[in-house]
């Protein structure tokens, strides 16, 4: 018993890191918390429900008053938590999951990329999904294997509201992808060669994401090109990922687009950008 304790505190622990960087940690710290709460209380649901809100209040003390505070002198800096210059999360978990560092410079063009999307289409806000973890080069921001370095951030497209056509910055996926813009049938169909050729991973989050909201949003061509036409001219951007066929569709010219190749995931559902 005292065995299966131990994988069961391990695995905990791997799976916070993993979702939040510093989450593994934190419940560590909580082991100290643990300890009064048992002394205090012998009633089991109690016990787990306090040891569940000390980590959480433990958790949301560092997420937000410590982390950012060490963060910054190493060189990461944490996106808005609310909507600033017109650039908001699109999921408040991503803040609350450390999920939204950047270095300095790609949080300046971000807020520029929005504030320049605002002046063209007065209203627009900017979604930014997932960008790095506070912490570390080279430790993934998983699924994002390359999200390491705090230089890539993912913005999500532009929509319209299909009953009434109007411009909204809701979009169809809570967490932002998984719902795909995809190729009509004179379109080159990257998903579906990329899937043949055995990337299983490819079109995952597609599987995985419920499709039930696609049907009250129509993808805003104009707007989502004026977005990555903006990203293209700041020259802080050195790259951008996006599918070819909405490269091509959305008659896209710059050398910055690129091909992510088969060993990501698809992106007709979002747009990568990333720091030179």
């Amino acid at each position: 018993m005292k065995i299966l304790k131990i994988i069961l505190i391990i695995l905990c622990f791997l799976f916070l890191t993993a979702l939040t960087q510093i989450g593994g940690l934190v419940y560590l710290l909580s082991f100290v918390t643990y300890k009064f709460i048992n002394r205090k209380t012998d009633k089991k649901a109690q016990r787990i429900t306090l040891k569940f809100f000390s980590f959480l209040i433990l958790y949301s003390f560092f997420t937000f008053l410590i982390v950012p505070v060490i963060a910054k002198p190493l060189g990461r800096v944490r996106l808005p938590v609310t909507e600033t210059d017109h650039l908001k999360p699109l999921n408040i978990l991503t803040c609350f999951f450390n999920r939204n560092y950047v270095r300095p410079e790609l949080k300046e063009s971000a807020l520029s990329i929005a504030r320049k999307l605002n002046q063209k289409y007065p209203g627009t806000s900017v979604n930014y999904l997932e960008a790095n973890f506070p912490f570390f080069n080279k430790f993934p921001l998983l699924p994002h294997l390359s999200h390491s370095d705090g230089k890539k951030l993912d913005l999500s497209f532009c929509y319209l509201d299909s009953k009434t056509q109007k411009q909204t910055n809701k979009c169809p996926s809570f967490i932002g992808y998984g719902i795909c813009e995809e190729a009509l049938l004179n379109e080159k169909n990257t998903a579906c060669e990329c899937s043949e050729q055995g990337y299983w991973q490819y079109s995952l989050l597609k599987v995985i994401v419920p499709q039930s909201s696609k049907k009250k949003f129509d993808f805003d061509a104009t707007r989502t090109k004026d977005l990555i036409e903006i990203c293209c001219k700041n020259p802080s951007i050195g790259k951008i990922f996006l599918e070819p066929h909405l490269k091509k569709r959305l008659n896209l010219n710059s050398g910055k687009i690129k091909f992510h190749s088969c060993k990501a995931a698809r992106h007709d559902d979002h747009v990568h950008i990333q720091m030179n």
